[in-house]
C-alpha cells in the first residue's frame, strides 16, 4: 500500500497533460524515501503515433558519473538491464507495471543507498518523423531509516472497570521536513492476522478512534495524549472484557512530495502487551410478571425479569412449563424450542424473545386449556472463556407462577349498521356490525340473509375462531369479484361487508355468535336480526346537470373553464359517472362529442375540434366535471352541453348498465378580441433641415398590450406643396417585411426613405439627401397584430402618431410661379397649347424642371409629363408620349402642348417648377425650391361635323358604306362569269357548224383519191 498515494499523484499529474505533440513526463522530483521501502515513480506519453500500447525504458545517472547512463529495465528488451541491476530485476525486486498502453509504474521494491541519482523514462520512437521530447527525468534521493518505536513487552491483569496506561517511545531523526502518526492496536485472542484499531494520531495532529471504539472515545474513556518530544501514553478509563488481548502502538513517517501529496516513508511497530481482564460478578433475583387468568383464544404474555447483576450483564434464560423445560436462549441470542413449541412457533401461535439485556418474554398468542398451569424461568450470567466458548457465572430461578384459564359468562349480541341506516342506494356500501358483549373468549360466527320475497335464508359467511372464513355457495362468485368480505374487528365485533349492493341485497340480514373451546365441537351460540332496503337509482331517484361559467365572454387566448355540476337524491354516494362534453359551433344546428370522461376513469376524445385535446385540461371529481381550455380562438365560440350518465359501483370492474342519465342546459360561449393597450406618441414637431443634409422620423410606442403580439408600422407623406391627400411611404408588417408605397417603389425613392428598428418600443424613417419635394409632413401609424392558435392573424387596434413637419432651410432660393386664373377651350381633334410662366428667370446657376398635372373627373390626380432639369422627358404613361409635348419655350415659359385633343382631355390643368443647383463635392444637382401654379380649366369644344365625320360617326351607315361595294363587286364577277359562258357556248356552235360544212364539200374528192390509190398498188404487184 505504500505506492498508492503515488499512484494518485501520479494520475492527478496526468489530467494536466493534452494531446498534441510527444510528450514523456515523469513525477515530478526530487523524491525523497527511506532505505529498505519499497517506491513506485510513474512515467506516461501523450501525443504519440503508432500502436497504442507504448514500450519504455528506465535508466539511471548515479551521483557518482552524471553523465553515464546505467540501465535498469525496460519492457521491449528482456536483456535491457545492466549486471549491477540484472540480479534485482530477474528476482522482481525491480520491475515495470504497466497501467495502461501508455503509463507504467517503475517498482523497487527495497530501496538501497546505492539508488540514489537522477532517473530517466525513454520511450522508443514510433512516430513518422521527430517531434516532441522521448524521455523525462526524476531525481530520487535514497535517505536512511531514522524512525524507532519502542514499548516494553509485559503482561497486565485487570478487573472489569478499571484503567489502563500504557505508553510508547517514538522518535526520528531525519534531516528533511517529515511527519509522525502514532496509532494503538489491539489483537484479540485467538485473531493473530486481525487487528482492531482503538484510536490514532494522524500526522496532521487529528485524534481519530477506532469503530469499535467511537462511543468510548466520545465518553472520555479512551484517550490518547502526547507527553514531550516523542511519549505517546493511551488511557482507557474503564476497561471491558472486550479489551482484553495483546496491545502495540505503530509510529509511521510520512514526507510531502513536490507535487504536494504525503507520502509514507517509513513504519515501525512496538512490542505487544499481554492484558487480562476478570469479569465483575454480582448477585441479581429473578421474578415472574404475568396474568394470574386467561381467556381462551386471547394471548399470554409472561416477562422473566432479573433484578440486581452487574451493567450490560450476558445473561441466559430459560422456560419452565410444569417442570418442563420449554424454551432456552443464550447469553449470544441463539434460540432453542423444545417439543411441540417449536411447531407452535412455527405456525406464529408462540414468541421467545429478549425486551431487554435483564428481560425475557413468553407470549403465547392464542392460549388453549392446554397452556394452563405453573410457570418458572431460570436465568443464568455468562461469560466467554478463552476459547470463544461460554461459562457460567452464577444461575437463578424464579419462584413458580400459575396462571388459570377464566371461565365463559352470558352474552349479548348487538347487530347494526355503520352509518346506523337500514336503506341504501344501489351500488352503495352496506356495513353490517355484529357486536357480543361480556367477558373475553374466542367467538365464532355465521351471517344469514333472507331475501324480500324467499322463506329460507342463505348462509353468506362463516368465521371460526382460528380466523378461518367459510362462504356460502351462493356468495363464493360474488366473493371472488371482491364484493363480500368478512372481517373480525375485535375479540367480540365481527362485520360484514358488502362493497357494491344490488337491489337483490334488499331483506332480512342474521348475524350468529357462538362460543367454545379448542376441544369442543359447539358451545353457546346468540342471535340478532336486521331488516336492510336497497333503493333503485333509475326508479327512485331524481338526476339534474348544471353547466356554469364564470366567463361567458372569454378575450382571445385567454382560459375559460366550463363546470358541470351533477346534483341528485345521492349526492354522498361516490356512483360512477360518465360525463360527455358537446359543443355546437356558431351558425350550426349541430351538436359534436368533444371528450367523454367514462365512469371507469377512461378519457376518449372528439375529433371534431383538432386542437383541443393538446390545450384542455380535465378535472373530475364526484359530482363535478371541469373543463379548462387554454388559449381561446374562435374556433371555441359556440354552445356547449354536458351529458351525465349513472351507473352502479361494481360497474368500475364490470360494464353494467346505465342506471340514470341527463343533459344540461345549453349555455353560450362568445370569444371577443382583448383590449388594446397600445399607446403612441401624439406630440407633433417642426425640424428645420439643411439641403442635402440627412434626418430621420422617429414612432415612439408609449404603451403595448402583453402576450404574443407582432407590431406593423405604416409611414405617411403628405408633400407641403399639394393639397394632395396622405402618400403611403413604406410599411414594415407584422413578419417585418418592408413594403414601399405605390408612389415610391423607385430606386430613387427607396434609397432616400428607409426604416429602422431601434428599440422593441423605437421606430425611425431615415430621409437622405433632403430635397424641396421632401418638405411636408410626416406621421407613423402603429397596428397589434395577434396570431391565434389556429395560425391567423387578427388586428387588435391602430394608433397614429403626432405629426413631424420637414422644412428647408432657406438658402436664399426662390420659385415663384405665375398664379393667375386661366382657362382655354380647345376644338375636338385639334391642337392646344397650355402655358406655364416664372415671374423671373432666377440665377444663371440654376436649372430647372417642370411636372405637368391633371385632374379630371371621377379619375383623380394624375402627373402627366416631367421635363427633367437636364432636358429629358419622363412620361406618366408611355401612351401619352404620341398624345402630348412639354418644352420650354423662353427662359420663363414652359408649355404643355396636346396634339389631336379628344373630349376626355378637358379638366384642370397646372404645372410645379423647381430649381436645381449644384452643391457638394463631388457635384450634384440639388432640389433647391419648387411652386406650383393655379390650376387652369381646360374645356374641349366638339368640332364641325364633315361628312367623314359623319360617316364615321354612324354605325350603320359606316357599316352600309363597307358592305355595299363588296355586293356590287360580287354581281359583277356573277355577271362576267355568265357572259363569259354564253360567249363560248355561241363560239363552240358556230365552228361545229363550219365544220360539217367543209365536211360535206370534201367527200367526193376523197372517194376518187381512194380509187386512185387503190389501182396503183394493183399494178405494182
Amino acid at each position: 500500500m505504500a505506492h498508492i498515494p503515488h499512484v494518485a499523484s501520479f494520475f492527478l499529474f496526468l489530467t494536466k497533460l493534452s494531446l498534441g505533440q510527444r510528450e514523456v513526463t515523469v513525477q515530478k522530483g526530487p523524491l525523497f524515501r527511506a532505505a529498505g521501502y519499497p517506491i513506485s515513480i510513474g512515467c506516461n506519453v501523450t501525443g504519440h503515433q503508432g500502436p497504442a500500447e507504448q514500450h519504455f525504458q528506465w535508466s539511471v545517472y548515479l551521483p557518482k558519473a552524471p553523465t553515464q547512463e546505467v540501465q535498469i529495465v525496460s519492457t521491449k528488451d528482456a536483456t535491457f538491464s545492466y549486471a549491477v541491476y540484472a540480479q534485482r530485476v530477474r528476482s522482481r525486486g525491480i520491475y515495470v507495471e504497466r497501467v495502461r498502453g501508455n503509463s507504467v509504474f517503475l517498482h523497487i521494491s527495497e530501496l538501497q543507498p546505492k539508488d540514489s541519482g537522477e532517473y530517466e523514462c525513454h520511450t522508443p520512437n514510433t512516430d513518422e518523423r521527430y517531434y516532441g521530447n522521448y524521455s523525462a527525468k526524476t531525481r530520487l534521493i535514497v535517505i536512511p531509516d531514522t524512525l524507532s518505536a519502542t514499548m516494553s513487552p509485559q503482561t497486565l491483569c485487570k478487573e472489569e472497570g478499571e484503567s489502563l496506561e500504557l505508553t510508547c517511545e517514538a522518535s526520528k531523526a531525519t534531516a528533511q521536513h517529515t511527519h509522525l502518526s502514532v496509532t494503538w492496536y489491539l489483537m484479540q485472542d485467538g485473531e493473530r492476522n486481525q487487528t482492531t484499531k482503538i484510536i490514532s494520531l494522524s500526522k496532521d495532529f487529528m485524534l481519530t478512534p477506532g469503530p469499535s471504539y467511537t462511543e468510548r472515545f466520545a465518553a472520555g474513556d479512551v484517550q490518547l495524549s502526547k507527553l514531550g518530544v516523542a511519549t505517546f501514553r493511551l488511557s482507557i478509563g474503564r476497561l471491558q472484557p472486550s479489551d482484553q488481548g495483546q496491545l502495540f502502538c505503530e509510529a509511521t513517517e510520512w514526507i510531502q512530495d513536490p507535487d504536494e501529496t504525503w507520502t509514507l516513508i517509513t513504519r515501525k511497530r512496538t512490542a505487544q502487551t499481554a492484558l487480562r481482564i476478570q469479569p465483575t460478578v454480582r448477585d441479581f433475583q429473578v421474578n415472574i410478571s404475568a396474568e394470574s387468568t386467561f381467556t381462551t383464544g386471547k394471548s399470554l404474555e409472561l416477562v422473566c425479569l432479573v433484578v440486581g447483576s452487574g451493567r450490560d450483564p450476558q445473561l441466559q434464560g430459560v422456560w419452565f412449563f410444569n417442570g418442563n423445560e420449554m424454551a432456552r436462549m443464550d447469553a449470544g441470542g441463539v434460540l432453542d424450542l423444545k417439543g411441540d413449541y417449536r411447531q407452535r412457533a412455527s405456525q406464529g401461535q408462540l414468541q421467545v424473545s429478549k425486551l431487554t439485556p435483564k428481560a425475557f418474554s413468553l407470549k403465547i398468542f392464542s392460549a388453549g386449556p392446554e397452556d394452563e398451569g405453573a410457570y418458572r424461568c431460570a436465568v443464568a450470567e455468562m461469560a466467554r472463556a478463552q476459547m470463544g466458548s461460554w461459562q457460567v457465572l452464577q444461575s437463578k430461578q424464579s419462584p413458580d407462577s400459575h396462571v388459570h384459564l377464566r371461565k365463559p359468562a352470558a352474552r349479548n349480541v348487538v347487530l347494526s349498521t355503520k352509518n346506523q341506516q337500514q336503506a341504501v342506494w344501489e351500488g352503495e356500501a352496506l356495513t353490517l356490525l355484529c357486536k357480543a358483549d361480556g367477558a373475553e373468549s374466542p367467538l365464532s360466527v355465521e351471517w344469514w340473509h333472507l331475501p324480500q320475497g324467499q322463506k329460507q335464508p342463505e348462509l353468506m359467511a362463516g368465521m371460526q375462531q382460528d380466523g378461518t372464513v367459510q362462504l356460502g355457495a351462493s356468495y363464493k362468485e360474488l366473493n371472488n369479484q371482491g364484493s363480500t368480505r368478512l372481517e373480525k374487528m375485535d375479540w367480540a365485533t365481527f362485520q360484514l361487508e358488502i362493497s357494491s349492493t344490488s337491489t337483490t341485497d334488499s331483506g332480512m340480514y342474521e348475524c350468529r355468535v357462538s362460543e367454545g373451546t379448542r376441544n369442543q365441537a359447539r358451545g353457546r351460540s346468540w342471535t340478532q336480526k336486521l331488516a336492510i332496503t336497497v333503493k333503485s337509482l333509475g326508479k327512485e331517484s331524481s338526476l339534474w346537470v348544471k353547466l356554469m361559467s364564470r366567463q361567458p365572454k372569454v378575450e382571445l387566448a385567454k382560459t375559460f373553464g366550463l363546470s358541470c355540476i351533477v346534483e341528485a337524491d345521492y349526492a354522498n354516494l361516490r356512483v360512477p359517472l360518465t360525463v360527455t362534453w358537446q359543443f355546437q359551433p356558431a351558425r350550426s344546428q349541430v351538436f359534436h362529442p368533444l371528450v367523454r370522461i367514462t365512469h371507469n376513469g377512461t378519457i376518449e376524445w372528439g375529433d371534431f375540434l383538432s386542437q383541443f385535446q393538446k390545450k384542455t385540461k380535465v378535472l373530475q371529481s364526484s359530482f363535478h366535471s371541469q373543463l379548462l381550455i387554454h388559449d381561446a380562438t374562435e374556433e371555441e365560440a359556440g354552445v356547449y352541453q354536458c351529458k351525465v350518465e349513472v351507473y352502479v359501483r361494481n360497474s368500475l370492474c364490470t360494464s353494467g348498465p346505465v342506471r340514470a342519465s341527463a343533459v344540461s342546459h345549453s349555455l353560450m360561449i362568445a370569444i371577443t378580441l382583448p383590449e388594446s393597450k397600445l399607446q403612441v406618441n401624439s406630440s407633433s414637431q417642426v425640424q428645420e433641415i439643411l439641403i442635402n443634409s440627412n434626418t430621420n422620423i422617429e414612432c415612439s410606442i408609449l404603451s403595448r398590450s402583453t402576450g404574443d403580439l407582432q407590431l406593423a408600422v405604416i409611414w405617411y407623406f403628405s408633400p407641403s406643396s399639394t393639397k394632395a391627400t396622405w402618400l403611403k411611404i413604406l410599411q414594415i408588417d407584422k413578419n417585418n417585411v418592408v413594403k414601399y408605397g405605390d408612389e415610391f417603389h423607385t430606386l430613387r425613392r427607396k434609397q432616400k426613405f428607409y426604416p429602422e428598428k431601434v428599440s422593441q418600443d423605437m421606430f425611425q424613417l431615415h430621409v437622405l439627401n433632403m430635397e424641396d419635394s421632401d418638405q411636408g409632413k410626416y406621421h407613423c401609424a402603429v397596428e397589434e397584430w395577434l396570431l391565434s392558435t389556429n395560425g391567423t392573424w387578427l388586428k387588435l387596434g391602430e394608433k397614429k402618431s403626432g405629426l413631424t413637419e420637414l422644412k428647408l432651410r432657406s438658402t436664399g432660393s426662390k420659385v415663384r410661379v405665375s398664379k393667375g386664373y386661366k382657362t382655354e377651350n380647345a376644338t375636338e381633334h385639334g391642337e392646344v397649347a397650355i402655358h406655364c410662366s416664372l415671374e423671373s428667370s432666377g440665377s444663371s446657376a440654376s436649372l430647372f424642371s417642370v411636372m405637368w398635372y391633371q385632374n379630371r373627373e371621377n379619375s383623380g390626380r394624375k402627373m402627366l409629363v416631367h421635363l427633367q432639369h437636364d432636358g429629358l422627358l419622363e412620361y406618366g404613361e408611355e401612351g401619352l408620349r404620341s398624345h402630348l409635348h412639354s418644352y420650354r419655350s423662353s427662359p420663363t415659359d414652359f408649355v404643355l402642348k396636346l396634339h389631336r385633343v379628344e373630349m376626355e382631355d378637358a379638366g384642370l390643368y397646372w404645372c410645379r417648377v423647381t430649381e436645381w443647383q449644384l452643391h457638394g463635392s463631388p457635384s450634384k444637382w440639388v432640389n433647391q425650391a419648387s411652386d406650383e401654379s393655379q390650376h387652369m380649366v381646360l374645356t374641349v369644344l366638339p368640332s364641325e361635323p364633315t361628312f367623314p365625320s359623319r360617316i364615321c360617326s354612324s354605325t350603320s351607315l359606316l357599316y352600309f358604306l363597307l358592305v355595299l361595294p363588296c355586293i356590287l363587286l360580287i354581281l359583277l364577277s356573277i355577271s362576267l362569269l355568265c357572259w363569259y359562258h354564253k360567249a363560248r357556248k355561241l363560239s363552240a356552235l358556230s365552228l361545229t357548224a363550219q365544220n360539217e360544212k367543209a365536211l360535206w364539200v370534201n367527200l367526193k374528192g376523197a372517194g376518187d383519191w381512194t380509187t386512185n390509190r387503190r389501182e396503183e398498188e394493183e399494178e405494182d404487184h
